[in-house]
């Protein structure tokens, strides 16, 4: 007996049990026909109306069902149908239909999604005819809303588990199943055989008899599953009905979607109810039933009941209350209207639990949720963790042994991120279990779409949490959920420590670079020069070597060409010089060139110094332009690596140059950390380009041997990985930030990072560099300054003194300074001394002097 025909005739007993009419009792006729099976479903459908009948409940298939209704309508027998259909009713059947039809299950299919805020959905359905229960949905994936929608079919083998594993590796998180009652059994069991009911997956099952199941075996993990359905499992008489069903079958061995009550026996049991309250209104009519042949062609033999089509409109005018599938009334076309679909949701302790409803007039309403429930991180309370992590020092090491005593489980691994996933743990109350990355990588995109390494783990669940030194990427981020970031760093270049440079015989001249040496003698022979000029320009240069007598006929300029060099190199070499200036121009040069002396001869000593106790070190490249512009050295990262996407995806152009050059010679790129630092120790032409934290370990670890090379190339940081939309990640953010506030990690760093007796090669001395025209370049411009005010002042003095002449001699100015100007060019062939010239001052009224007869006295001037 199949449950459709169980629930007809439990109805039909209950009616007759109930005197439902006053002394008419119903007889069920019940008879089975294939599916698919039209011409049997004929013949049935016609000798079961040969013995008069009020109704036909149709078959499930939709080809049977089909030609019972065409028998019907032509016999205008009312057809009741509880089946689902997938096309829209017309007119001319007689028949009602108590299944919600296609267009209400797809409208609240697609509201539920848009209530989760679903952008990613993957469908699994199990018949074609499915689709047009899920067309609302997929029509949403070409709206503004732009919902990614991926569909896979069930195949017919009762294994289903490679389908599972394809939907696993995708990523899927959103998942609507369609499919028949019978196969929702053996699907949960798969999907639990695959650990795919985990807290990271959200189920939508469309089959409304979800809820027939044990549920509560699927809830270990968090797993969030909804369904909908027809009954209102909150109404007190579908409960009442439920136990007496149970009490009915209680003895039957079927599977629970066979003896249970189903969505097809409760809309078996409602349509009985219909055709009950439609009788008590024919019956008052006295309506009387007829015996009809479908193949009897004589004269008087009736074709059509009389009562047919009367009965049928009473059929579609009935309104049921508190049906077992909520309130039932019809359209003019026989279709439900304004359906209640319930919907459910599976929780920790009770199974599923109703938490809302949908119907055409209010469309989705759902109890608020409880938020303690979401956010409490009890939900991972006690729960042991799946940590997918790799072998990378000092972030993750392993041993076999602990003081000789042989480990197993968490206790093979240590280091930093061990440390720190054992904080978290305790911060959290979770247990972890420790898991090695199956192909020892990070992750990476193929070229098939799938991630490999611990990316591809999270993505695929079999990891709850990926610990380990993990770059945080917009690639990834894609994919899986990162925490806030619990370490900072950089790409770096690696290299081998160059050899200490032997001195040479000339090292003295090192502290100060070859531009700054030339300049400095440029500066020498120019000031000697300008000194040189200014004396003899200047009036007041030129003196009487011999003060004794006044009236030597000669002056004399002690700042020849030589003694200015002289008295140049003297200030240079702060020594001095028996060489003096008096003109004041002289002097300001004199002061300005002994002040650049003082600064240079300063900054040289104070260099100097450092040369003498640094070693000198010399790399033939300083950043990452070298590297770039050179072919000699060649340098690589680690294979599948964020470092590898970073330049790769770089639109800086020595990035870009540097990854053309790693792309065209593949042997550059390692498997590992380890084999790409043995390189770089091996060889001399081998720089390794890695983040900047596992840089400064290994430096640590091998002294002077390796050493770092420019700055960062870029910032970024290290994350612990989450599946995309798992509630620990926001958890896992918190114990991070709390870690960072009181210093735990930075105390973890300093724990992992100072290990090694070789400290100083992490924060080594740079070289002392030469001092260049960047670093003392002022001091020529003090130099230039006081040459130009040599010269101004120089100006001043020759005017000056050209017109003090000029009045002496009544000349004018211009003539004077002419003639001053070739007195100054002219000399002797000693060429540092010249004859006096004499100015003769006249009066304009002369006067005779006392005791000289009347006679104007010659008063001679010697030009000192």
């Amino acid at each position: 007996m199949s449950n459709a025909e169980r629930a007809f005739r439990f109805a039909i007993e209950r009616l007759n049990a109930q005197n439902y009419f006053n002394g008419t009792t119903l007889v069920p006729d019940a008879r089975h026909v294939a599916n698919n099976d039209i011409f049997n479903a004929t013949k049935t459908v016609c000798r079961q109306l040969s013995k008069g009948v009020a109704a036909i409940f149709g078959p499930a298939s939709q080809e049977s069902a089909t030609a019972v209704g065409s028998v019907c309508r032509t016999m205008e027998i009312p057809f009741v149908e509880t089946r689902w259909e997938h096309e829209p009713r017309d007119s001319l059947k007689t028949s009602i239909n108590l299944h919600p039809s296609n267009k209400h299950i797809s409208m609240v299919i697609k509201d539920i999604v848009f209530y989760y805020h679903w952008t990613t959905i993957t469908i699994v359905y199990e018949e074609d005819a499915a689709l047009t229960r899920l067309q609302e949905v997929l029509h949403a994936s070409a709206e503004p809303m732009k919902i990614k929608v991926t569909v896979y079919r069930i195949p017919s083998r009762p294994d289903m588990r490679d389908l599972l594993k394809e939907i696993k590796t995708s990523g899927a998180r959103h998942i609507i199943i369609d499919c028949r009652s019978e196969t929702l059994y053996p699907l949960l069991e798969q999907i639990m055989e695959m650990q795919m009911l985990r807290s990271y997956y959200h189920y939508l099952f469309t089959s409304m008899d979800v809820a027939l199941l044990n549920m509560s075996r699927y809830n270990g993990d968090g797993v969030n599953i909804t369904a909908v359905h027809l009954h209102d499992r909150e109404s007190a008489q579908f409960h009442r009905v439920a136990v007496e069903w149970r009490a009915r079958f209680r003895g039957t061995d079927a599977h629970p979607m066979d003896k249970g009550l189903t969505t097809e026996a409760s809309l078996v049991i409602d349509a009985v109810n219909v055709m009950a309250q439609a009788l008590t209104m024919g019956i008052g009519r006295n309506m009387t039933l007829q015996r009809l042949s479908c193949f009897d062609k004589r004269p008087h033999s009736p074709s059509v009941w009389d009562y047919g089509l009367s009965f049928f409109n009473y059929l579609k005018s009935v309104n049921l209350k508190n049906g077992l599938t909520g309130d039932v009334n019809f359209s003019a076309f026989g279709e439900r209207e304004n359906p209640t679909i319930f919907i459910s949701e599976l929780t920790d302790t009770n199974g599923l639990e109703q938490r809302g409803f949908w119907n055409t007039s209010r469309q989705l309403y759902m109890k608020p949720r409880d938020e303690t429930i979401i956010t409490d991180p009890s939900s991972f309370i006690n729960r042991t963790l799946i940590v997918t992590t790799i072998r990378e020092q000092p972030y993750v090491m392993f041993r076999e042994t602990k003081d000789g005593v042989p480990v197993t489980g968490n206790a093979r691994y240590y280091g930093y991120c061990i440390d720190m996933l054992q904080k978290i743990s305790e911060r959290l109350h979770f247990n972890y279990q420790i898991v090695e990355v199956e192909d020892d990588n990070y992750g990476s995109k193929l070229e098939s779409g799938r991630w490999n390494g611990m990316v591809g783990e999270l993505i695929e669940r079999k990891a709850d949490l990926a610990v380990a030194p993990l770059t945080i990427t917009y690639s990834r981020e894609q994919v899986m959920d990162f925490s806030k970031p619990y370490m900072h760093l950089g790409i770096t270049i690696l290299y081998r420590s160059p050899e200490p440079q032997n001195p040479g015989v000339f090292s003295f001249l090192n502290p100060l670079s070859f531009d700054v040496w030339l300049y400095v003698v440029l500066a020498f022979f120019l000031v000697s020069i300008t000194l040189f000029l200014l004396a003899r320009f200047s009036p007041y240069e030129w003196y009487n070597s011999h003060p004794c007598n006044p009236e030597y006929d000669e002056v004399e300029n002690q700042f020849n060409l030589t003694n200015c060099l002289w008295f140049s190199f003297g200030g240079l070499m702060q020594q001095g010089s028996e060489v003096n200036p008096r003109a004041f121009s002289t002097r300001v040069l004199s002061g300005f060139w002994w002040f650049f002396s003082l600064i240079l001869v300063s900054s040289y000593t104070a260099n100097l110094a450092a040369f003498l106790t640094v070693e000198r070190m010399v790399s033939p490249i300083s950043s990452a332009d070298d590297l770039s512009k050179q072919t000699e050295i060649e340098y690589g990262t680690r294979s599948g690596g964020s470092t590898e996407t970073f330049f790769s995806r770089s639109k800086i152009p020595t990035y870009q140059t540097m990854y053309e050059f790693m792309s065209a010679r593949p042997h550059v790129f390692s498997k590992t950390y380890d084999a790409g630092i043995e390189r770089v120790l091996n060889s001399k032409n081998y720089a390794f380009l890695l983040e900047s934290t596992t840089a400064e370990y290994r430096i640590s670890q091998h002294c002077n041997n390796l050493t770092l090379i420019g700055g960062l190339l870029n910032s970024r940081g290290y994350g612990i990985g989450t599946p995309l939309g798992s509630a620990l990640r926001d958890e896992v953010t918190k114990a991070i930030l709390s870690l960072q506030e009181d210093d735990t990690l930075l105390k973890l760093k300093q724990k992992w990072w100072k290990t090694s007796n070789c400290q100083s090669s992490l924060n080594q001395k740079e070289d002392a560099n030469e001092l260049g025209v960047k670093n003392i370049g002022g001091i020529f411009l003090v130099l230039i300054t006081g040459l130009l005010a040599g010269v101004m002042a120089a100006v001043a003095e020759f005017v000056w003194k050209s017109r003090q002449n000029a009045t002496l001699d009544s000349k004018s100015l211009c003539g004077e300074m002419m003639a001053e100007l070739r007195f100054a060019c002219r000399c002797n062939k000693r060429r540092n001394s010249k004859p006096v010239i004499e100015h003769k001052y006249i009066p304009t009224t002369p006067y005779p002097a006392p005791g000289m007869n009347g006679q104007a006295i010659q008063m001679a001037e010697t030009v000192a």
